[in-house]
């Protein structure tokens, strides 16, 4: 095996792009949320909106992959995908997830907590509609975590789906929205030396608990 720590040492780096103080926080976290997620569109940070779903498997084995946020408000966090896949099977026997955004540009990151439901089949199919016409039938052909013979499958599949729907795209059955309901976000500002600033939000009831956590 190669001995490749001291090339782990030249990466690393100093977190001094900001400070995360109490009395600068939002009173709620989907304020501070949306208040860090502009600041991130602003920064011109690639695909802002993209967080990791984590979920857990029959098996107790977590998984992990990069979704796209599609809204967050007082409600929660909403993101789609074909109900079919992995993430969907895992969620249909615990809804417990966790979301990750990672703003490693700004030294930033914010974990959510929470537990998943799926939003109705009207909103669903409102966000389908805007949906490039590319996108809207990928969510026919893929079927999403199951194996395929080979790539011309999939693309085969694409020409009888575009032959069966050149212009209008029904939203498919199998796919549609999530709503991540948040009980605990945490705020994480990069910081010198290791001491970064974490600054998390509890649900206690309909109100939202403040406090700071050591690095």
């Amino acid at each position: 095996m190669n001995n490749n720590k001291e090339w782990f040492e030249s990466l690393r780096i100093s977190y001094e792009q900001g400070e995360l103080n109490e009395s600068d926080v939002a009173h709620t976290p989907i304020e501070q949320f949306n208040n860090w997620l502009t600041y991130a569109i602003d920064k011109k940070i690639a695909e802002p909106n993209a967080m990791v779903l984590t979920t857990v498997g029959q098996d107790a084995q977590p998984s992990a992959r990069n979704v796209l946020l599609k809204s967050a408000d007082e409600k929660g966090f909403i993101f789609f995908t074909n109900k079919s896949s992995s993430k969907a099977t895992d969620l249909a026997k615990n809804n417990k997830c966790s979301l990750l955004f990672s703003w490693l540009q700004l030294h930033r990151q914010v974990i959510i907590k929470g537990q998943a439901e799926e939003i109705s089949e009207t909103d669903s199919k409102a966000y389908f509609a805007t949906r490039p016409y590319g996108s809207q039938i990928s969510a026919w052909v893929s079927q999403q975590s199951n194996v395929i013979a080979n790539r011309e499958e999939l693309e085969n599949k694409v020409k009888e789906f575009m032959e069966k729907y050149p212009i209008d795209v029904p939203m498919p059955n199998h796919w549609g929205g999530y709503l991540v309901k948040p009980l605990e976000i945490e705020f994480w500002q990069g910081r010198p030396s290791r001491l970064h600033d974490r600054i998390r939000y509890t649900k206690k009831g309909n109100d939202w608990v403040i406090e700071r956590i050591a690095p």
